[in-house]
């Protein structure tokens, strides 16, 4: 069967010289279609919560065409994309019937993307997974939805970001924080929601000790939020199914016991978007953390942030047959395996380290930072091998994102990392995508302003008056 034509990058990862990135093979594919002069539109749908859908339009060989193969790949991972990117429990595939067939097919209960049916579906909109077959003007009307959150300083609030290790909360009267501190606490092990509500209650209450009084609460964490409920999320991962309901109404609960002021949650990645954008007083930010696993945000070219997942752990970033395996999605090639301590983990046996074994993911990285940061020039392979990665996948990140701003932050990025993942990926952005290096700046935030600037950008982020 055809295929899509995958295509060696011009600037080779020092680790893993298989590497074949998204965005070559995408343009290539999209160049391709042009040349045969025969190409058919092919829109795809994501329909989200209140009717809000997103549209991606590209264009494919038609049906009879000898390489209309490709075209499944190539929609697959498209698609693949946008769902982490912007999510959807409704899939509109508007082009070539066998396009449509091939993702109902593959994004089946018991199909290759089954983990995706039923994260999309059951788990975070909460709707059967549903893939509508059409001609492309058959596609509804694009209907996206922007919030004006954050940038709210006036007043007494409290900002707070849930870790997997730590719950950091501050105390910040008009815009300056007065108190800040980090608790210790073990989210994830915990069966029972009594515990995480006591421990944000009870931290929350420590700041308002330190506050004349409490206007507005705003707060950040890894995972999905609707609505201030926490759809799927790795803290709460011990907490059984029969229980998880708990979970959906425990920000509730925490905003009666503060005295029923607004509050907001969102995901930490929109907010590192928005401290950027509020440091940098400039928008189209993208923010990408390099931690446990990777996190993202974006606040759009107008200020705003949308109602898009922006989960770039599981979007797919590499097309080699044999890229590795995300032990939790199944898939191959995504993210998190790239931009993340995972991606330190599985290159440094290519240079000859081996990890201690029984302590915890922290101690790890920080063992082989020590060798970084040593000089060992070995070592220094891994980050430049994640600095072409980020290359390639910020090119990626530009064809479906109106990008100026590009903030790299997290664990992975601390000391000398940071330096040599920033000057890898401007190389392959300036070699290959000059056009993109002219016009998106890429950069690494000052650790003390990224710190202080994401706790009052979570504290910014309801508006005083705003009850719910």
């Amino acid at each position: 069967m055809a295929d899509l034509t995958l295509i060696n990058p011009h600037f080779v990862p020092p680790l893993d010289p298989s590497f074949r990135p998204a965005v070559l093979a995408n343009r290539a594919f999209r160049a391709e279609v042009e040349a045969s002069r025969v190409g058919v539109p092919l829109v795809i749908g994501l329909e989200r919560t209140g009717g809000t859908l997103s549209r991606f339009e590209t264009v494919v060989f038609p049906e009879n065409h000898p390489r209309a193969g490709a075209n499944l790949r190539y929609v697959e991972r498209l698609l693949k994309f946008l769902l982490w990117q912007r999510g959807g429990w409704k899939v509109y595939i508007g082009g070539p019937r066998s396009i449509g067939e091939h993702i109902r097919r593959t994004y089946a209960p018991a199909g290759p993307r089954a983990f995706d049916y039923h994260f999309m579906g059951e788990q975070v909109y909460q709707h059967p997974f549903t893939v509508v077959i059409c001609d492309p003007d058959d596609v509804p009307p694009e209907h996206e939805s922007e919030k004006a959150l954050g940038r709210h300083l006036e007043g007494c609030r409290i900002g707070f970001d849930l870790g997997a290790s730590d719950l950091k909360v501050s105390a910040v009267i008009d815009g300056e924080p007065i108190f800040s501190t980090e608790i210790v606490w073990e989210p994830r092990q915990q069966s029972d929601p009594q515990y995480h509500y006591e421990k944000i209650l009870s931290a929350l209450q420590l700041a308002a000790s330190k506050l004349p009084r409490v206007d507005a609460i705003g707060g950040s964490s890894a995972g999905v939020y609707v609505d201030n409920r926490p759809m799927v999320a790795s803290l709460f991962r011990g907490v059984p199914a029969e229980r998880y309901g708990e979970v959906r109404e425990l920000f509730a609960r925490i905003r009666q016991a503060m005295g029923d002021v607004p509050l907001e949650v969102i995901n930490d990645g929109e907010v590192t978007a928005l401290a950027g954008s509020m440091s940098l007083e400039d928008n189209a930010v993208l923010g990408i953390a390099l931690g446990s696993s990777q996190a993202a945000g974006y606040v759009t070219a107008s200020g705003r942030l949308t109602d898009w997942l922006n989960e770039l752990a599981f979007a797919p970033v590499d097309y080699q047959p044999d890229a590795p395996v995300d032990e939790w999605s199944g898939d191959r090639g995504v993210g998190a395996l790239y931009f993340s301590q995972q991606a330190v983990f599985r290159l440094a046996p290519r240079v000859g380290i081996t990890i201690p074994t029984g302590v915890p993911d922290a101690d790890k990285l920080k063992f082989v930072q020590q060798k970084l940061e040593a000089g060992d020039e070995g070592t220094a392979q891994i980050w430049q091998t994640i600095g072409v990665y980020l290359g390639y996948a910020v090119a990626h990140y530009a064809d479906f994102y109106d990008l100026k701003h590009v903030l790299i932050l997290g664990r992975v990025t601390s000391g000398r990392g940071g330096a040599l993942i920033l000057h890898e990926a401007g190389r392959v952005l300036h070699g290959e995508f000059p056009d993109l290096a002219a016009r998106i700046h890429l950069q690494l935030p000052d650790e003390k302003s990224r710190r202080v600037g994401q706790s009052i950008a979570a504290a910014s982020l309801p508006e005083l008056g705003s009850g719910q």
